[in-house]
């Protein structure tokens, strides 16, 4: 079953990653101050993730 994971990174900030059923990463999160920031974090990718667009981005 696919999770995330929050966790504490060398900086001491708050991050999350997702990973898949078979345990690999998936997704990995930017820095947040504070734990209710990272679970703000994960409910604004469950909410939009099912409804966002793929674009491919010309560099």
């Amino acid at each position: 079953m696919p999770k995330f994971e929050i966790f504490i990174d060398k900086k001491g900030e708050y991050r999350f990653r997702l990973k898949a059923s078979n345990g690999e990463i998936i997704a990995t999160s930017e820095g947040y101050s504070t734990k209710h920031e990272c679970i703000n974090g994960i409910e604004s990718v469950r909410e939009n993730a099912p409804i966002a667009k793929i674009v491919e981005v010309d560099h």
